[in-house]
């Protein structure tokens, strides 16, 4: 190995310590990331000798860039739909209109696992953890009950969003790469909530209370509702899209939102005072170029050929239990550079076998508050949520998990 491979093996080691160490060093993963990704493929131009050298290193760049690029846009659209209608209070009164005013402990429980799972499905895992976190503090519960609440909530977030592609990051990419097919990732939504009602059940236990809501429901506009529906409806037309006419998510979600500002510019009587390009500017772009930063060092690392160690995990052990295995590991390293990481390592596996990979990266970062960016937000805003709080439920977190995976296992027997 040449020296130089060795320290842009040490500069993609770095970002990773920046990551985990966010909470210490107060430097955003984000700028960390976006500096390494960025220098590593500058060292690989300036290192670079003569012209062939030089040009392979440039078509390197632009495959990951174009990976970037398809991925950036998806999200930017997703997330300018999803931060308009938070905003507008569409989801709280969603929330509130479907939630009886007098629940049970453990009914309520059970609902809040499943609005996390079907909200997180469609939104980021980001926006679903703000929004039911906020219901959460909003009841009259001890701190005891209250970190069982958030605990689910953390597990039924990411366990929601590895069912679609519009809910996890890790399943999109999958996806994109093609890897599994849009039909197959939705049948991926059986396992993952039978997980999470294991949890809900496992976590209710010793609930006997009952809770009075509170009902704040929004007055609601027409043209929130139209745009609401047309989030819907490109979602589905996405789906469909894909499956009968090849056409890339990507495309159908720019058209969405290029609706989505029609729908406003006509429908809507106050362009001025609340212009919908300013819900682009909304969105979490400290989320996107940490993306940015992550496939860039993960792109540069396919091109000095450093991934193909990932790939002895699968040469010692069968590939379900492997999976199974990156699961656990990413409650310790971010999804995002794990999965991004295993796609560019070249690993040859069936779709069962992506499937069960796109459920153990997504779900198994619950397993430790700070293993993924629902448990990492939860932490920044429900008081007493600590590591350790959080740790007293990894028993019940890791059977939910493991049987969640099982039942991944058996499905896939299906699909092959």
């Amino acid at each position: 190995m040449s020296p130089l491979e060795l320290v842009l093996i040490g500069l993609a080691l770095a970002a990773l310590l920046g990551v985990i160490f966010e909470e210490i060093t107060h430097v955003n993963k984000a700028k960390v990331t976006l500096f390494f990704g960025t220098l590593a493929w500058i060292l690989l131009f300036v290192s670079s000798e003569g012209e062939a050298e030089t040009a392979r290193v440039s078509a390197g760049l632009a495959e990951s860039v174009a990976e970037i690029a398809g991925l950036w846009l998806f999200l930017v659209a997703a997330m300018t739909f999803v931060a308009y209608l938070n905003k507008k209070g569409m989801i709280e009164n969603l929330i509130y209109l479907a939630l009886p005013r007098q629940v049970s402990e453990r009914s309520l429980l059970l609902l809040t696992g499943l609005f996390c799972f079907v909200f997180s499905s469609l939104a980021d895992n980001i926006t679903a953890t703000l929004v039911s976190a906020t219901l959460i503090l909003s009841l009259d519960l001890d701190l005891k009950k209250r970190i069982r609440f958030i605990t689910l909530v953390i597990f039924a977030v990411n366990s929601g969003g590895a069912a679609l592609i519009t809910g996890d990051v890790t399943t999109l990419m999958i996806f994109l790469a093609g890897k599994v097919e849009i039909l197959t990732l939705l049948t991926l939504a059986v396992p993952a909530f039978g997980g999470v009602l294991i949890l809900a059940l496992l976590l209710s236990r010793g609930m006997s209370g009952s809770v009075t809501l509170e009902r704040q429901v929004r007055p609601v506009r027409r043209v929130d509702v139209v745009i609401s529906l047309l989030f819907l409806a490109t979602i589905i037309a996405t789906i469909i899209g894909n499956v009968v006419f090849s056409v890339p998510p990507v495309l159908m979600f720019l058209f969405g939102l290029s609706m989505m500002f029609l729908v406003s510019r006509f429908m809507s009587n106050d362009n001025d005072l609340d212009p919908i390009l300013e819900y682009v500017r909304a969105i979490e772009f400290e989320t996107l170029l940490f993306f940015l930063g992550i496939l860039l060092l993960v792109g540069m690392l396919k091109e000095i050929h450093a991934l193909e160690s990932l790939v002895t995990i699968y040469e010692m052990m069968p590939p379900l239990a492997a999976n199974y295995m990156m699961g656990i590991f990413s409650a310790f390293i971010d999804n995002v550079p794990l999965t991004a990481a295993l796609l560019k390592s070249g690993i040859e596996m069936s779709p069962a076998e992506w499937m069960a990979l796109t459920y153990a990266v997504g779900v198994g970062g619950s397993l430790l508050v700070i293993g993924s960016a629902a448990g990492i937000v939860a932490m920044s805003r429900v008081q007493g949520l600590t590591f350790v709080s959080y740790l007293r439920y990894f028993g019940f977190l890791f059977i939910a998990y493991t049987l969640g995976y099982a039942g991944v296992i058996l499905l896939g027997r299906f699909i092959n």
